[in-house]
């Protein structure tokens, strides 16, 4: 997404907020108009007092939702496949790797890390004003590796298991289950296709991530444009909550799942 709704979200909650306290300190309109509504003298509050009053309540439970709990993003790439489609909707836990203040991103209350395995959205390093969603590969400290086709993570194989290759005959694709420690997932890769090399390493830096997407051989991540510093962790993506294809199609239940 262009555009940061979170920081759109806190300015209108402030600014609602700003207006009803200076109201209830100087002006008493609000008051009055509702003390006038037991009398036989109607009166006539400012219209952006008044709107000011009814949305803050909204507008606040909305943001500290957003904030804090649960906040819904929209997949728009298949740079997840198969384990997130475009045109996901998908719910992101915002508590688990810590409660962090809105826009600024700063950690308030430490809970966890991140872990590898985990599915992570995040703020786009290169343009903070988007937000990337990517299988943490490597936390701080991780050496990362790729070679003879093969990923290594502080020297140990990341095993992975063939599922599927289509087609049958000269297969253009394939479909593994890959095991990061412990966690299984789905991936995605296309035969000869080395967008970031035959070769390469990283090690991760104090405070910074490694991400990948599941589509190995389509996804703009880490091996591209580097590491995740933590103050761009927005929240880890929990759950598949509704489905929509693209066009006139109605929300589908039918991908309704947590996210592995």
């Amino acid at each position: 997404m262009d555009f940061d709704f979170a920081l759109i979200l806190t300015v209108l909650t402030l600014l609602a907020a700003l207006i009803c306290l200076i109201d209830k300190v100087f002006f008493k309109q609000h008051k009055k108009a509702l003390d006038s509504q037991q009398s036989s003298q109607p009166y006539k509050e400012n219209i952006i007092i008044e709107y000011a009053y009814s949305f803050f309540p909204v507008l606040a439970v909305v943001w500290v939702l957003r904030s804090f709990l649960y906040e819904p993003f929209t997949i728009p790439s298949g740079s997840m496949l198969p384990t997130l489609e475009v045109g996901d909707y998908i719910l992101v836990n915002k508590y688990n790797y810590g409660l962090r203040l809105p826009v600024l991103g700063t950690e308030i209350l430490p809970i966890a890390k991140p872990q590898r395995g985990d599915v992570m959205v995040f703020k786009f390093p290169p343009q903070p004003s988007m937000n990337f969603i990517k299988r943490v590969m490597g936390v701080p400290g991780d050496k990362i590796n790729f070679a003879n086709d093969t990923l290594y993570i502080n020297g140990e194989v990341v095993e992975r298991t063939l599922l599927s290759q289509e087609p049958s005959v000269e297969p253009w694709q394939q479909y593994f289950t890959e095991d990061v420690s412990g966690k299984k997932h789905l991936i995605r890769q296309e035969v000869g296709r080395y967008p970031a090399g035959k070769s390469w390493g990283y090690t991760v830096p104090a405070g910074h991530y490694f991400m990948m997407g599941d589509n190995r051989d389509n996804s703009n991540d880490s091996r591209f444009w580097g590491f995740v510093p933590e103050k761009n962790i927005v929240g880890q993506a929990v759950y598949i909550w509704t489905h929509k294809e693209p066009g006139l199609h109605l929300p589908s239940l039918h991908r309704n799942r947590g996210i592995q």
